[in-house]
């Protein structure tokens, strides 16, 4: 038979209370800043342009450099839904090293965030916090 303790069920409810607040209060990512905010690929080597995201968080530490583990990134456009299977000017892969794709001249946007996945397969995801950038094809 269990003995009753007196300070158990307080020590019991106490560590519960701590856990149930400290789910509330996670740290949410706020916006996205990515460098260089605009770039011309004839100014880079092999017309490579390496960017970088910047997160800003409801909690330090903030600013945060971004990786690949932190946010998608995608050829979409300025309100945020990536270009799916449609061909955006440019490529960008999950490092954030964006290349022009052959032939085309023009400006493509960049977009880095959190993403939800696309209902259709033809269509890219919506970014629901994201930054933005240009980059200008030769």
């Amino acid at each position: 038979m269990a003995q009753y303790r007196p300070g158990t069920c307080l020590s019991l409810f106490l560590a519960t209370s701590f856990i149930a607040l400290g789910c509330g209060t996670s740290r949410q990512l706020q916006s996205v800043n990515l460098s260089p905010a605009t770039a011309d690929a004839q100014n880079f080597p092999n017309n490579e342009v390496q960017f970088s995201a910047t997160g800003m968080f409801s909690k330090p530490p903030s600013p945060q450099l971004l990786s690949s583990q932190d946010v998608f990134w995608c050829v979409g456009s300025s309100t945020g839904t990536c270009v799916g299977f449609i061909n955006p000017g440019a490529t960008i892969d999950q490092n954030g090293l964006a290349k022009c794709v052959l032939g085309f001249a023009g400006t493509s946007t960049i977009l880095a965030g959190k993403a939800t996945p696309a209902m259709n397969p033809d269509t890219g995801a919506q970014m629901t916090v994201f930054g933005a950038a240009q980059l200008t094809c030769p």
